[in-house]
């Protein structure tokens, strides 16, 4: 059933904002906006509030787009990513042999594994869920788009959590997930920091538990299998209708494109063409920056920020699955983040 998208139009003030810098901002349909008129080549960084308006427009639609008409430089692409949320690069990934200068805040992705790392990011996820304050954005800066294409999915997660039903808000607002590689603990639903509105959040490659607080006592438990696949199909399903009823988008990139998202706002995940070989699809590779968090993204309901995820399980039943992907929710998918 189609559903009318719940994102915002974009605010006047911060238009007006924007366009005094002699920069102009356009909402792109049915997600995220355009910049114009800003060079991210240069060495000045717009005016505070500039930066301001642009970040909570950026908390709102999702994410921003900066058409670059000739090649940028990993050193302006990272300077940029830095304008954004904790202002300073958190840089957890490995380094591909064919990164410029060996930068290790460039996380290099192709699909030729000689020029980047393949295969990465298949599933909906948000990017540093192995930290307590994951990452508060990320870039991507597109060095060569494959001639046949394979962009970016992004999906709006506060308005895929308006499209629940009303029982499973209620049902998934009481959840938190352990994430399998280092045993974070993040709520499933939370309150975004700026735009203040209610957003899903679950990586459906790295989740090794999921702890459910009982509704009607000071008690918790583990979702078992059942529930669990449950719960990731359902959430998979959520973020894939956005692609029909207007918050969630597939964006194809053109060369020297730089995306800013924010990370505690949209999921994102490889469109399936992107890991296609090179020979059929032609030659992809994507830099990507990530920003460190602002605060932790906290359980609530008086959970740890941290879980042994590899330790022996404290229920005792239920999923506990610690190390790679973890839980595999789906035998037919591939799961690599």
């Amino acid at each position: 059933m189609s559903r009318q998208s719940t994102l915002p139009p974009l605010d006047p003030s911060r238009v007006a904002t924007i366009e005094a810098f002699g920069a102009t901002i356009t909402p792109l349909d049915p997600l995220g906006a355009q910049v114009q008129g800003i060079d991210l080549s240069s060495e000045q960084a717009p005016p505070p509030e500039v930066l301001d308006a642009l970040e909570r427009e950026m908390a709102n639609r999702g994410f921003l787009i900066f058409k670059n008409d000739a090649p940028l430089s990993a050193d302006d692409f990272l300077r940029a990513s830095c304008w954004w949320g904790g202002k300073e690069l958190h840089s957890t990934h490995g380094v591909h042999p064919a990164t410029p200068e060996g930068n290790p805040h460039i996380f290099r992705l192709s699909n030729d594994r000689r020029h980047g790392i393949p295969d990465v990011g298949p599933q909906w996820h948000n990017d540093g869920s192995f930290n307590t304050d994951t990452f508060s954005h990320s870039g991507y800066h597109i060095v060569r788009p494959a001639e046949n294409g394979g962009g970016t999915y992004f999906a709006h997660q506060a308005a895929a959590h308006d499209a629940l039903p009303e029982d499973r808000k209620a049902y998934w607002s009481r959840l938190a997930s352990v994430n399998s590689s280092s045993g974070a603990v993040h709520p499933v639903v939370h309150q975004h920091p700026i735009s203040g509105r209610r957003c899903i959040w679950l990586h459906l490659g790295m989740t090794g538990a999921i702890i459910e607080k009982l509704p009607d006592a000071e008690a918790f438990r583990l979702l078992n299998a059942d529930e669990l696949t449950r719960l990731c199909h359902e959430y998979n399903d959520i973020l894939n209708a956005g692609l029909e009823n207007g918050y969630a988008a597939a964006y194809e990139y053109r060369e020297n494109d730089c995306v800013f998202i924010d990370n505690l706002a949209v999921a994102h995940r490889a469109a399936p063409e992107a890991h296609l070989p090179a020979e059929q699809q032609g030659l992809r590779i994507l830099h990507r920056s990530t920003v460190r968090g602002v605060q932790d993204l906290a359980p609530g309901f008086g959970l740890p920020l941290h879980v042994d995820i590899h330790g022996p399980n404290p229920q005792g039943q239920g999923v506990w699955q610690g190390g790679g992907i973890g839980f595999r929710w789906d035998a037919h998918v591939p799961m690599q983040n």
